[in-house]
């Protein structure tokens, strides 16, 4: 009878390699850590998404319109009519200068004529002006003067001419005033008035001269009567 094998003896227990040792001991402690890790990315992530989106401010209070012109006009004419197609006003100028926060026209060198509804003519001349929209209201300023041409009315009674000068005047074409708050000087036909300031209402027929008041009067010669002979 054969004797029956012996088993192998088993294996000896081998030291593990210490670098496969320390391999384990990390994963083990990354696998504990890494949801810290992986969280801690995350809040710097989003700091710095933070940090740099752009903040848009909130719209701050509406700039206040400047007083610029918005257009130039050179060697200009300008008129205006009424709703019913009447010519109300005819403006000239060297320059002009339009500012759309006032709605004004500036001009230099400015001529304007005004027609009233009855056909009055109203002449204004200045170094420059200032009018509004339709030019019905015009202040004028440096060596001003405004002439409302004679006036013949519906009873054949005649009004004479009259010129305003001023260093400034303020016209108002549609009521047909004319205002000033310096030095003035009023001729009426043959009559002359100075005044510190002046308000005239030509519906009314009414002339206000204030502060120094001077005025020269000339009689008009009778109907018929020879002129005296000049000295």
């Amino acid at each position: 009878m054969s004797p029956t094998a012996a088993p192998p003896p088993p294996a000896p227990n081998r030291p593990r390699p210490p670098a496969l040792r320390v391999a384990r001991l990390c994963a083990d402690h990354l696998s504990i850590y890494l949801p810290v890790i992986l969280m801690a990315v995350l809040a710097l992530g989003t700091y710095w998404l933070v940090r740099t989106t752009p903040v848009f401010a909130p719209a701050g209070p509406a700039q206040a319109v400047r007083h610029d012109p918005d257009y130039f006009m050179r060697d200009f004419a300008v008129k205006t009519f009424a709703p019913d197609g009447r010519l109300k006003s005819e403006v000239r100028g060297t320059e002009g200068r339009h500012y759309p926060d006032t709605d004004t026209l500036e001009i230099d060198q400015v001529h304007m004529r005004s027609y009233s509804a009855e056909g009055h003519v109203t002449v204004a001349t200045a170094k420059r002006a200032l009018s509004n929209s339709d030019s019905s209201e015009v202040q004028l300023f440096g060596n001003a003067v405004v002439v409302r041409e004679p006036i013949t009315q519906a009873n054949g009674r005649e009004i004479p001419r009259m010129e305003f000068r001023s260093e400034f005047l303020h016209a108002f074409t549609d009521t047909e005033r004319v205002k000033s708050h310096l030095p003035v000087e009023l001729i009426r036909g043959n009559d002359r008035f100075t005044g510190d300031a002046m308000d005239f209402d030509n519906l009314e027929r009414v002339i206000e001269l204030r502060g120094r008041v001077h005025g020269t009067l000339v009689p008009t010669p009778a109907a018929g009567a020879a002129p005296k002979p000049a000295r």
